[in-house]
């Protein structure tokens, strides 16, 4: 093992390049697909001259449709918007005390949480970079606070590692900090960079490794005063006479490759959306869509379930019924134009007369599945007993994380986690769960993190975006394929129809995606009915 530490072999060390790599192509993928991308947003939008009399109906009022409606309104168009819920804001929503709904299956999801408490079911943390939802939250006034995206007290674990206990996410990361620099000021001694550098740049970089990796004078990442300053102490500093402080040992190199913990340190904390300051609304996410809702609201009629769209040289007729009652009867409105924010998945099923490539283009979109358990704890157990304030957790167990509250620090009395979030294969299990299952799943697995779990759980609640009727499905998945292939005719005016949502954006599954496609509808739709008069 001594020889391992070392002396890394080959494998070990294409396995540390590849976890690197990896996390680069994971970022280029996610830029490709939307995920960390910077907005476009510039500068608040300014329509003036609506045509006389000119009207607009909106089938949706997610934050998409909410922002046309909000900006063309302005412009002076005649606007309505039917939404088959009772409330507004899409996916930008919030579960707080006493809510509840019904999922695919007939299961109700009740939220028993104490008063003051909430889980976000969808969306929960904005990079600072998504200047639009900002621009509409400051105008709005939906007051924001710091997200903690990344917290070094956290943890990393893996079942088959370390003998299943869970590894501070900061010792992690400065292990692979300390032994990667070991590794190449050994590089650098036996003359393997002298292609690269001169003797001078040499000296230079060996000086930098040594701080860098917190190097003793031979230049290895071994247990000292220097590294506690890093990862910390296995006995913390005391007063009077309590015991000396004693340093934290480093986790050995092979250990750590072997873990594949690497990977979750770069992945989910270093690509580009989660670098920057992040931020929440105060009180839940769903402030967002319920400012949105209030400044729209005489424009939205709630519970009305869209049946059919049909379009013709004129205008757009819409056919719906009360979303309470399917057996109602069916409801007609028209107007010159429409904005349709309905999610692909539920607009692919109903009856509406679009062009073929929109057609295409429409059922080219699929829409990842995803879960989500928010657990209340009768006590803030993970600030109390291991001073975890804010940050997430990741583990190879099925409920893939554990995120820490970043508000109420220092409250006195209970607290949620997110006890469970994830994407793919094992959301599909998760999807076969009834509620009370998925809380009972996430407990039985965060206890090997948090052995306080059965002691202080109080409730929970969850959210499987596959069984929401509304929307079947998290959010659109696009591919570099189907990007090219059918991205422009999705987005583009069909006669009288144009589309709208975060699937119609280089930012799916973000909130920003769909308040900026809302923003380029209500412009595009704009110039076109003041050039058609």
């Amino acid at each position: 093992m001594k020889d391992m530490l070392q002396s890394p072999t080959r494998r070990q060390l294409l396995s540390m390049i590849g976890k690197t790599a990896g996390a680069t192509a994971m970022y280029q993928a996610m830029t490709t697909l939307g995920f960390a991308s910077e907005s476009s947003f510039k500068e608040a939008m300014d329509l003036k001259g609506a045509p006389a009399g000119a009207s607009i109906v909106i089938l949706g009022a997610g934050l998409g449709g909410l922002t046309a409606a909000y900006e063309l309104r302005k412009a002076g168009y005649d606007v309505k918007v039917l939404e088959f819920q009772n409330r507004g804001g899409g996916r930008s929503w919030t579960l707080n005390s006493g809510d509840k709904y019904t999922e695919l299956g007939g299961e109700e999801v009740t939220c028993d949480f104490e008063e003051g408490n909430y889980f976000n079911g969808g969306p929960w943390r904005l990079p600072s970079h998504h200047y639009a939802v900002f621009h509409y939250c400051k105008q709005f006034g939906v007051e924001m606070q710091p997200f903690i995206q990344t917290n070094d007290r956290a943890y990393l674990h893996r079942t088959n590692h370390f003998n299943g206990v869970p590894q501070r996410l900061g010792d992690i990361k400065n292990d692979i900090q300390g032994h990667v620099a070991e590794l190449l000021s050994k590089s650098v001694n036996v003359g393997g960079l002298d292609r690269s550098v001169n003797t001078e740049d040499k000296e230079k970089l060996l000086e930098g490794l040594k701080g860098w990796g917190v190097l003793d004078k031979d230049y290895r990442y071994r247990a000292s005063n220097e590294t506690t300053k890093h990862r910390g102490f296995s006995v913390f500093p005391g007063g009077g006479l309590m015991p000396n402080e004693k340093p934290s040992k480093p986790l050995p190199i092979s250990e750590i490759l072997d873990s594949g913990m690497w990977g979750d340190i770069y992945s989910n904390h270093m690509t580009y959306g989660h670098q920057p300051t992040m931020f929440q609304p105060v009180g839940g996410m769903g402030k967002i869509g319920d400012a949105f809702t209030r400044e729209c609201r005489d424009m939205i009629e709630f519970n009305a379930k869209v049946t059919k769209i049909h379009q013709d040289d004129t205008g757009v007729t819409v056919d719906y019924v009360d979303s309470n009652s399917p057996d109602g009867a069916t409801k007609t409105i028209r107007a010159d134009w429409c904005v349709c924010n309905i999610p692909l998945t539920v607009l692919t099923q109903l009856d509406i007369n679009v062009s073929k490539p929109m057609k295409q283009a429409m059922a080219a979109v699929p829409y990842d599945t995803s879960y989500k358990v928010g657990l209340e704890f009768n006590r803030r157990f993970w600030e109390e007993d291991e001073w975890i304030y804010g940050g997430l957790t990741y583990t190879n167990m099925p409920i893939t994380q554990i995120a820490y509250p970043s508000e109420n620090m220092f409250k006195d009395g209970s607290g949620v986690l997110l006890g469970a979030y994830g994407f793919g294969a094992t959301s599909y299990k998760f999807n076969t769960l009834t509620p009370q299952e998925r809380i009972n799943v996430a407990l039985a697995y965060g206890k090997y993190i948090h052995p306080q779990y059965p002691k202080e759980f109080r409730a929970g609640t969850s959210v499987v975006w596959h069984r929401i009727p509304w929307t079947l499905g998290c959010y659109g998945i696009w591919s570099e394929s189907s990007r090219e292939q059918h991205y422009d005719n999705l987005c583009s005016i069909d006669n009288r129809i144009v589309l709208t949502g975060e699937h119609c954006s280089h930012i799916p599954a973000w909130q920003e995606g769909a308040i900026l496609s809302g923003i380029d509808a209500a412009k595009r739709l704009h110039k076109k009915a003041k050039m058609l008069g």
